[in-house]
């Protein structure tokens, strides 16, 4: 995309994969304060930003079930996995003094807000920073489909979605180097192909709203920021 988006409230879905930076496990401080320093030049601009953070830098549920733990139990605990990271996001971001509040669709009211609808659009209209944790509060539902549900009951824009990679490919970039870069796709197209971008519930969900969908690398300097003025690869996915 060459040129400036307009959007005015944006949400950024971050993997919990994308907090580790070079490490196998974990958060990585230097990749933490990264995105923070992104997310205060995006809400410096006067954008309204909220975020919803993945967990699966600490624990995934889908890999707890598949070595024999109880599905329910595993997601509940990549929930908990989330809010942590949700945590540490929010330390960075008021280290860099932008005012920012965690959101826990479970109930943990002695280190975060419960999620209240209203009361997230209140903050963001404020020049607040939300961050969404623990997923939809339920158990077989990824953070794709948190970070779909939130922007559109966020009222937002646009979806950001932060990856490893400058956008959607017709194969794995890493492992292919022939694999072709999407500038545009449409919803059903990414359905249809099974494009591994987002699970089917987030862009079903994003479709039936019109909501569009942008896939960066989040590794890009000002990645967000960038993406915003039209200056880095990306790919939109949306109805048309």
């Amino acid at each position: 995309m060459a040129k400036p988006l307009p959007y005015k409230r944006i949400l950024v879905k971050v993997s919990g994969e994308g907090l580790m930076g070079p490490k196998e496990f974990g958060l990585h401080n230097d990749t933490v304060a990264k995105l923070a320093r992104d997310i205060k030049a995006v809400v410096d601009d006067g954008r309204q930003v909220c975020l919803v953070i993945g967990g699966g830098n600490i624990f995934r549920g889908v890999s707890g079930a598949a070595t024999g733990m109880d599905r329910t139990s595993a997601d509940y605990m990549g929930m908990l996995a989330t809010i942590i990271n949700a945590l540490a996001v929010q330390s960075a971001l008021e280290g860099l003094g932008v005012p920012t509040r965690v959101q826990s669709a479970i109930a943990m009211s002695q280190v975060c807000e419960s999620y209240i609808r209203r009361r997230a659009v209140r903050h963001m209209e404020k020049g607040r920073v939300v961050i969404f944790a623990a997923g939809t509060g339920n158990p077989f539902f990824t953070t794709d489909t948190a970070a779909a549900l939130r922007a559109v009951e966020m009222n937002c824009d646009a979806l950001l979605k932060a990856t490893q990679v400058d956008g959607v490919y017709d194969a794995d970039p890493k492992t292919n180097k022939s694999a072709k870069r999407y500038d545009r796709l449409t919803f059903d197209k990414v359905i249809a192909d099974n494009l591994k971008v987002m699970d089917t519930a987030a862009i079903a969900l994003a479709r039936e709203n019109n909501l569009p969908i942008i896939v960066f690398d989040m590794h890009t300097d000002n990645a967000v920021g960038k993406v915003l003025t039209g200056s880095v690869p990306c790919t939109l996915i949306s109805a048309s």
